[in-house]
């Protein structure tokens, strides 16, 4: 297996892990228990040295509970007439959107993330683009599939509202325009890059 496809494999193993971790810990909050790091990777069959690799303290894991219901609403077109492209967009669209509407929780998530120095974060967006891009990850070669979708992730996070915004100076909509011009170049150049092979 190729060092990518086995760091893409690590990266299914620890979102696997965290989703655990998660789900335990919302049952517990829904209990009405008072979280703890210990009593959540118990209940999710995991050791506690793992568990808090993943979350350092309560307050982050109800954090990320809250982000997690939030990400939720994020759907993948299911019509077989959507190409890739559409998909993707359709994708992206719904997370700058989702981004918008919950800005304020996201960039304190993203600063307590940058602090942390090499936090974990969720890696939702790999699993929404990856859903987006099923059709292609059939017709590419698997080294190039991972690096469209690695790229395309650069394009569907707060930080990329961080730099449209606050670098750039864009508002919401032109934001968005630049975002989706980026993300047509990248699937076109894998495209060709796949047909030229």
């Amino acid at each position: 297996m190729a060092g990518q496809e086995q760091r893409h494999e690590r990266i299914n193993q620890k979102k696997r892990t965290r989703a655990e971790l998660l789900t335990a810990a919302r049952a517990l909050a829904d209990e009405g228990v008072a979280l703890t790091i210990p009593d959540v990777a118990d209940r999710a069959g995991i050791s506690r040295a793992t568990a808090y690799r993943y979350f350092s303290t309560p307050d982050e894991l109800l954090q990320e509970i809250a982000l997690d219901a939030v990400a939720l609403a994020i759907r993948i077109p299911d019509d077989p007439s959507l190409d890739a492209g559409a998909r993707v967009e359709s994708v992206i669209r719904q997370v700058l959107a989702m981004l918008e509407d919950n800005e304020t929780t996201f960039r304190h998530f993203l600063a307590a993330r940058v602090v942390e120095k090499g936090g974990r974060r969720g890696a939702r967006r790999l699993e929404w683009l990856g859903e987006a891009l099923a059709p292609l990850s059939r017709e590419m070669p698997r080294r190039l599939y991972l690096r469209l979708l690695n790229a395309l992730a650069l394009l569907t996070g707060m930080e990329t509202l961080v730099v449209m915004k606050d670098v750039c100076g864009l508002e919401a909509d032109e934001s968005e325009e630049v975002i989706i011009w980026t993300a047509r170049a990248l699937l076109a150049a894998a495209e060709q890059e796949a047909r030229a092979r």
